[in-house]
């Protein structure tokens, strides 16, 4: 039996103009990947339930974007860093399907630093 919070995301097309895919921007750390000791990107594990979710809207027909602040915060930018290559060989890595991935650095959706994204179209990824 489908969920009732799946189900209306699939119906939710607000936005989307005619004939186009959905988009759905997914947040990376603490969304579809952990760090079970120290916050170091190379040390983030997959949770591969989360990304079985994402798979599945990808796969249902939604352009999945992968949205993270990797780089933005004012230390990564002042030292140059730039983690759009390394997280997108890493998504790869992890069995994400995706149609593109925004980083704080690069990018059509740029990230910046965040703490809290209000918005009458957002889920939580236990909503899904």
């Amino acid at each position: 039996m489908e969920n009732n919070n799946i189900k209306k995301l699939r119906e939710s097309k607000k936005g989307t103009p005619e004939g186009e895919k959905p988009i759905a921007l997914i947040d990376i750390d603490e969304t579809i990947s952990y760090y079970p000791g120290r916050r170091s990107y190379k040390l983030a594990e997959p949770i591969k339930e989360n990304i079985a979710k994402i798979n599945k809207l990808h796969d249902e027909g939604w352009n999945i974007v992968y949205w993270t602040a990797r780089g933005s915060s004012q230390k990564s930018k002042k030292l140059g860093l730039c983690y759009y290559d390394f997280t997108w060989k890493q998504l790869l890595s992890w069995g994400c399907k995706f149609s593109d991935l925004s980083t704080g650095t690069k990018g059509k959706y740029i990230k910046p630093p965040v703490g809290l994204i209000v918005d009458d179209m957002s889920k939580r990824i236990e909503e899904l």
